[in-house]
């Protein structure tokens, strides 16, 4: 689509309130389309105040503003990420890609209500995000139009970056909070946050030029420890330190409490993107990072070695689909319904130590009942439990056979 095909056309967008949303919103409008823009409220803390992000877009030139609570459809789409344990290349938790599925379905779910059939967004065509958007509104609503401002030659040929749109927005007196001088941009919502472009795009630049906004740095956490305990009943945490708290609770301590010690923040991935070229990244996640090791410590009681190869093919899958922009296609569905399969034998609780940006194990309990395959006495080194040793011999003999059968082979071969 181009700019001339939305004179007098309502069209919604999923805007943050950031330059690009401000400019864009009012470009669109001076050019004869009706935008209607969404803004999620996804817990970032960047932006405290998200009514004064619909203020600023009805001063852009919105039709109309809105502001939609998505916390709790982000926490329980990165609890299926925890479950997964489905971390892109580097360890990256995939917390803004898995993002822009939340915001694409409660986006399209209201544009539906209002009588609105075509979605705009602000994202590159150099990046994973435009994938993303598209593919999920694609499939959740097929009908649906598509339109991307910065893959309009109109709008690319007048906005050549950054410095032009801050001279626009100044121009028309927009109420934006930019400027030329920005070393990096973030994406931020309760999962995690994310620092790239700018100075960032220098790799002599190093992940301390990111200023931490969820935590500290691993070197100036507090020298004492924090011990924290984890509660979870198949598969999803309900508690921690005795508290019974909900999911968007539950990420928020683990926020609070992991980023105060350091934990998951400047993380630094240089990325395969999606479009084929390669991006520098720096994340901070310290709850998913908390939750998922903990998660992880008691997955590993549960899942036999069969079950456990299984387990790793659907990780890096699913990995690979939240972050390409497939997460409501067959393949991600049909893997999700394996990893619930998994994930409600887990139970039990977790206990951790956070120190200087580090997660150690601490203990586990309440798993007296659980199906676990952990055995102390089958495991013991000193204790013969239901394990006896003798009867490896047999077992050895058989996996000697093939061995034996090579290096007779072998032998021959060589003439030896």
């Amino acid at each position: 689509m181009r700019i001339s095909d939305l004179r007098g056309v309502r069209i919604g967008g999923l805007v943050s309130g950031g330059l690009d949303s401000c400019t864009i919103t009012h470009w669109l409008q001076a050019n004869g389309a009706e935008p209607h823009c969404y803004t999620l409220d996804l817990g970032q803390p960047d932006e405290s105040n998200l009514e004064e992000v619909r203020r600023r877009m009805l001063a852009c030139g919105a039709v109309a503003a809105h502001v939609i609570d998505g916390r709790e459809a982000l926490a329980e789409a990165g609890l299926q990420v925890i479950q997964s344990q489905a971390r892109y290349e580097g360890g990256y938790w995939n917390t803004t890609g898995i993002a822009r599925y939340v915001t694409t379905r409660l986006a399209v779910e209201a544009l539906e209500r209002d009588g609105i059939s075509v979605l705009f967004h602000g994202a590159t065509g150099r990046g994973n995000d435009q994938v993303r958007f598209q593919l999920a509104t694609n499939m959740l609503a097929p009908t649906f139009e598509v339109y991307a401002p910065w893959r309009d030659p109109v709008m690319h040929d007048t906005f050549a970056g950054r410095k032009e749109m801050i001279e626009y927005a100044t121009a028309h007196q927009l109420p934006i909070k930019a400027s030329v001088d920005k070393i990096y941009s973030t994406d931020a919502n309760m999962l995690g946050l994310t620092h790239e472009a700018g100075r960032l795009e220098e790799l002599a630049t190093p992940a301390t030029l990111v200023t931490p906004e969820m935590g500290t740095w691993g070197w100036n956490a507090p020298d004492s420890p924090a011990h924290i305990r984890i509660e979870f009943e198949k598969g999803r945490p309900v508690a921690i330190d005795g508290d019974q708290l909900d999911l968007v609770s539950i990420f928020s301590r683990a926020n609070a409490v992991g980023g105060a010690h350091g934990v998951g923040i400047g993380r630094h991935v240089v990325e395969n993107r999606f479009v084929g070229i390669k991006s520098r990244g720096v994340y901070e996640a310290p709850g998913m990072e908390v939750l998922g090791q903990a998660y992880e410590f008691l997955l590993q009681l549960y899942l036999d070695r069969r079950a456990r190869e299984l387990f790793e093919t659907l990780s890096r899958f699913l990995a690979v689909q939240i972050y390409q922009g497939y997460w409501y296609d067959l393949g991600t569905t049909a893997a999700l319904s394996a990893v619930e399969r998994f994930s409600t034998l887990v139970s039990g609780t977790v206990t951790l130590r956070l120190s200087k940006g580090q997660v150690i194990f601490e203990g586990i309990s309440g798993i007296e009942d659980a199906p676990t395959l952990y055995s102390e006495d089958d495991a013991s080194m000193e204790r013969a439990g239901s394990f006896d040793h003798a009867d490896a011999e047999g077992f050895l003999r058989v996996l000697g056979v093939p061995a034996r059968n090579f290096a007779h082979r072998m032998f021959l071969r060589l003439g030896r």
